[in-house]
């Protein structure tokens, strides 16, 4: 097994104005944004939120109008190139039978857009399903498996391409292929060309198997588990720097599990990673995890926007950094090498006071931002590469084009939203982890 460095987990607690705690929920990043849909606490819930990070409060999106989705539970969502697509979820009924249930949301006009897709000459489209995955590879969506009514368990491996909306039927139902089988209820990520699948339910059982699929060969090869996660169903997947990341999920559902697993796609091992101390992951199950940060790659982010604005404190107020985290001992950080960026720190453990904005900085010198800063109890510290701007009241309206560009300066963090045990009445769970070799 091998080493991965230690993680820090946080709770980050939510206002009365945030979405209910909830599972089977679907979530995804984009542009420094996390948008969830849907779920269950006590019923089923048709609600649609954006969760921005820096500011820490969240903005419910309309989720009412005909091209919107209705209730839907263990569907999935991914962002490409400025547009959500919603697949599955939909309660079964001979409706849902007739009918491809995907929905695409258009992230810049804040609108549900009609966007069927269409059928290959050769297949037809594919059918509404719970519990499946969905990732991106280059211009494409890929989704397998799912619980279909009736039928149980599908091993159906289906491809959207982006561009022209046309599926296209990867693999069938046909037993004996190379493959993961029937699948439900397990996790998938993307790196360069391929897509990794982990676990999940095959019929009533639960698995340990690990598939890699290539989109250049089109072909499944089996890869190692022996030293990785034991059997998991419900649990979530990231994929970070050269890594995917495994967290939660259990044998069965009233064992949630809060282990957070490494498998590195160059060395080909797995690594179970630590807590560092007092820091206490949740036990989860049917959550959902979001990766935010440069280290969190993806083939699905926007093209960088360029407001020409510098990132810095603007006018008294957070605004994204460049950051590096990592473990700081008990020590006392002077000006020159931290800056506090309190919606991301561990922890209210910091006292400090921000420097003067004095004057304004040729756009090319890159200058660093000082604070005086006590260190106390054991958190994160984060060292930024900021810029001083002088900035004046009428330039205040520029702060949402800057924000376009939050993804390129966020830390890498990773969160943790909603899954059960789920509390009722209560606002959405939301926990937040950060690897030391951030």
């Amino acid at each position: 097994m091998s080493q991965s460095s230690p993680c820090l987990w946080t709770r980050l607690p939510q206002s009365s104005r945030s979405p209910s705690d909830r599972y089977k929920h679907a979530c995804c990043s984009h542009d420094g944004s996390v948008y969830i849909l849907g779920g269950r606490d006590s019923g089923g819930l048709r609600d649609f939120w954006r969760y921005s990070v820096v500011c820490n409060d969240w903005t419910e999106l309309n989720c009412t109008s005909e091209a919107a989705p209705e209730e839907l539970e263990e569907h999935a969502m991914v962002a490409h190139e400025g547009f959500l697509y919603v697949f599955g979820g939909m309660l079964d009924s001979a409706y849902t039978r007739r009918r491809c249930p995907l929905w695409v949301f258009d992230v810049a006009k804040l609108k549900w857009v009609h966007c069927q897709g269409k059928p290959s000459p050769q297949t037809q489209m594919p059918t509404n399903r719970k519990a499946h995955s969905a990732v991106v590879v280059g211009s494409a969506l890929l989704l397998y498996g799912g619980f279909v009514d009736m039928k149980g368990s599908s091993q159906d491996f289906w491809s959207l391409d982006f561009g022209t909306m046309v599926w296209s039927l990867l693999s069938g139902s046909q037993q004996g292929s190379l493959g993961p089988g029937p699948r439900h209820s397990h996790s998938a990520v993307a790196n360069q060309s391929c897509m990794y699948l982990f676990g999940g339910l095959k019929g009533l059982r639960e698995q340990r198997d690990f598939w890699r699929w290539s989109s250049s060969s089109h072909m499944w090869s089996s890869l190692r588990n022996k030293s990785g996660p034991s059997r998991l169903m419900g649990h979530s997947a990231v994929a970070y720097k050269d890594s995917m990341l495994i967290f939660g999920g259990g044998e069965s559902q009233n064992s949630p599990k809060n282990c957070l697993w490494r498998y590195n796609f160059t060395t080909q091992s797995w690594g179970k990673v630590a807590t560092l101390p007092g820091s206490n992951p949740p036990d989860k199950i049917h959550h959902c995890c979001a990766g935010l940060g440069p280290s969190y790659k993806s083939n699905t982010s926007s093209p960088c926007s360029s407001s020409g604005l510098q990132p810095g404190l603007l006018g008294g107020k957070l605004r994204p950094f460049k950051n590096k985290c990592f473990p700081d001992p008990l020590t006392f950080l002077g000006s020159e090498g931290a800056i506090e960026l309190e919606t991301f720190s561990a922890a209210r453990c910091y006292e400090s006071k921000t420097l003067a904005l004095s004057s304004s900085l040729d756009s090319s010198t890159e200058g660093l931002m000082g604070t005086d800063a006590q260190r106390i109890g054991h958190c994160l510290t984060f060292e930024n590469k900021a810029f001083r701007t002088q900035w004046s009241p009428t330039e205040d309206n520029l702060l949402d084009e800057e924000a376009e560009d939050v993804a390129q300066h966020l830390p890498d963090l990773l969160l943790v939203l909603g899954g059960r045990p789920c509390s009722r009445h209560s606002p959405i769970s939301i926990w937040q982890m950060t690897l030391t070799d951030s």
